[in-house]
């Protein structure tokens, strides 16, 4: 990690934030648990610092993406229950067995896998697992017709202990989206069709939608981190990142200059342009370039020309001189500049911003024990 006297910028993490957002979802549940989804990273954030603080936070239930995910939160967190989302990979039975990782089984071939391995196992213990039902994303999981082989030949579980069936809900982040009913009916549907077990569908914004989305499961993610869980409403979730740039130099400027590659801005009247130490390499999106903005407290002040590889240059023509000066720190993610804005700013998601994060920030882990 950069140290702070010779960083470009600071990136502030507020573990408390993250806890908060925790017991904030989870009070919205209808008599179902909550998991926490860590991967990526823990969406970019550090999972060494999160997964901790949710524990703490009195998460019991952890989501990653990858094995290797899950092999590094066990490490973390030796009495979780960690399930893995992409599931088997040929030859790696004994690797979930080993490290208690409960695969996520997305295919009839899996839970052929998986169930071979059980009966191999003998009485060894073995993670159960969760099967996962497509019920209109058309990614992982099982598809329509081979729940119906499930369904009719359910001898194929063989010796499976099955922890959830589960799903995952493509539009509930737009709450009248039709595919959100429509995707429930057929979770319903599917799930009806297998023997009764505990069911998982709800996303973060999914457990907005209401009880009839919650089942026994919801695996919240993005809203954890602080991403709106409904986009266009007002955001719930406490602000979980802070990303301070340092301005390294601030120079006069007057017509006919131009800013950055390409000449895409023209300098318009004389003024001041501010030089900041971050670009695209630490996850300042190009897509920002002309389009972005920063904050010296509540005052904004647009992003000019376009964002290269390590720099940004914002007009700070309208700012006092004593608010814009070299070694000095403007809110990039803040108080005034939430990520959610960042991210509409740069035409993408929350999601993207938070795990494009990138590694030559100085970062700083506050509250939740650090």
């Amino acid at each position: 990690m950069t140290s702070v006297e010779h960083c470009g910028a600071i990136l502030t993490i507020d573990l408390d934030a993250i806890a908060a957002n925790y017991r904030l979802l989870r009070g919205r549940l209808a008599g179902a648990a909550c998991a926490a989804v860590v991967k990526a990273d823990a969406y970019g954030l550090g999972m060494e610092h999160v997964a901790p603080a949710l524990s703490r936070a009195g998460c019991e239930t952890f989501f990653v993406a990858h094995i290797d995910e899950g092999i590094q939160l066990r490490r973390l967190l030796p009495d979780a229950g960690i399930h893995v989302f992409n599931g088997l990979h040929a030859g790696c039975e004994p690797v979930f067995a080993e490290h208690r990782l409960v695969p996520v089984l997305n295919s009839l071939g899996d839970i052929e896998a998986w169930a071979r391995f059980c009966g191999r196992a003998g009485a060894s213990p073995v993670p159960p697992a969760d099967i996962h039902l497509d019920t209109g994303m058309t990614r992982l999981g099982l598809p329509p017709e081979e729940v119906d082989v499930l369904a009719g030949e359910p001898d194929r579980l063989g010796p499976i202990d099955v922890a959830y069936v589960l799903s995952h809900l493509a539009c509930a982040d737009e709450p009248g989206h039709e595919l959100n009913r429509r995707q429930v009916d057929a979770f319903r549907k599917a799930r009806g069709a297998l023997a009764p077990r505990p069911a998982s569908l709800a996303n973060s914004s999914g457990i907005f939608l209401g009880p009839d989305y919650h089942f026994d499961l919801a695996r919240p993610g993005a809203a954890l981190y602080g991403v709106a869980p409904v986009p266009g409403e007002p955001n719930p979730m406490a602000q979980v990142v802070r990303l301070q740039g340092k301005i390294l130099q601030v120079r006069d400027v007057d017509t006919p200059q131009t800013v950055g590659y390409g000449a895409t801005h023209r300098i318009a009247r004389r003024g001041r342009m501010a030089t900041v130490a971050v670009g695209y390499a630490d996850g300042y999106l190009r897509s920002s370039s002309n389009s972005g903005g920063a904050n010296f407290g509540d005052i904004r002040v647009p992003v000019v020309g376009r964002v290269s590889m390590d720099l940004i240059t914002l007009d700070v023509s309208d700012l006092p001189h004593r608010m814009a000066r070299p070694g000095d720190l403007v809110d990039l993610i803040g108080p005034h500049n939430p990520l959610d804005r960042l991210a509409a700013d740069a035409g993408t998601i929350g999601y993207e911003i938070l795990t494009s994060l990138g590694s030559r920030y100085h970062r700083v882990y506050k509250g939740g024990g650090a």
